[in-house]
């Protein structure tokens, strides 16, 4: 549940799917027979693009569902040859100078450091396997007697101030569908969806979070904004559903997921917790 800004990252995804160019892959025994570095991909107008930077870039496109290829590879050297030759004549054109550029590039550096905050912190804070055999203990020992899982169907909208919150808390009110208000103005990247978050259990979701899901009847929306780190949230319990709880092999994935984000949670509450922060 954050709300994320353009990077150079969704420009290189954009790019993998509107190739205008058409280059060949640069191999290293061409990059040296072509004057190139060893660990040079390619060059553009003397910028190079390193090997190290191919590999990235196919991470990222593995990421989104494509397989390792010859074909991906040559792909992810022309786009970054694209965004090159793109981001040059921008400098060319004097555009890299201007406020918007200097402000996007802000929001850059600035989604990329915290990105690399959080991943140094979990790799120095690993959740073990005996984290998550503790929290399915916990998990299961919280069915009670019936030992059924409950599951949500939930749906959000992230609203940068309380007032926003109230004001969209009134729109839906008054009959405005959820799912309008979320695609109008929520600022999480599941608003496209209408704010639509899927199936959770409580343990997956923020306490915040968990505590007024527990309350909602089906079809129900939260009756005031919840107050999360730096932004507020409204929900819809969309549906309820019962089940069998899956082994600990099966729930491994979400267990470490859910454990993840609670974690993330607890370090970002901390640092804010330390920090001066003032808001208009």
């Amino acid at each position: 549940m954050n709300s994320l800004s353009l990077s150079f990252k969704s420009k290189l995804n954009i790019l993998l799917a509107t190739s205008f160019l058409s280059l060949a892959l640069i191999g290293s025994a061409h990059a040296q027979l072509s004057g190139l570095p060893i660990n040079a991909a390619a060059s553009v107008n003397g910028t190079i693009i390193t090997n190290d930077m191919v590999e990235q870039g196919i991470k990222m496109a593995i990421s989104q569902g494509q397989q390792d290829s010859p074909e991906l590879r040559r792909a992810v050297v022309q786009k970054y040859i694209e965004v090159l030759l793109l981001s040059q004549r921008a400098e060319k054109n004097g555009l890299a100078n201007s406020e918007k550029a200097n402000t996007q590039l802000m929001l850059i550096r600035q989604n990329y450091l915290a990105d690399l905050e959080l991943s140094t912190f979990m790799a120095q804070n690993p959740i073990s396997e005996a984290d998550m055999q503790a929290e399915y203990n916990n998990q299961i020992a919280s069915l009670g007697s019936g030992g059924m899982l409950v599951e949500y169907k939930l749906s959000d909208i992230a609203i940068a101030t309380e007032a926003d919150a109230q004001a969209a808390l009134s729109r839906i009110k008054k009959g405005e569908p959820f799912d309008k208000v979320a695609k109008s103005i929520s600022l999480a990247p599941n608003k496209v969806q209408g704010g639509a978050v899927g199936w959770v259990q409580a343990g997956e979701v923020p306490p915040q979070i968990a505590t007024v899901l527990l309350s909602l009847a089906k079809g129900q929306v939260s009756p005031t904004p919840i107050q999360m780190q730096q932004s507020w949230y409204l929900l819809k319990l969309e549906d309820k559903r019962s089940s069998k709880p899956p082994s600990f092999e099966q729930a491994k994935p979400a267990i470490r997921n859910g454990l993840a984000q609670r974690k993330q949670f607890e370090f970002l509450s901390q640092i804010a917790k330390e920090s001066k922060i003032v808001i208009q």
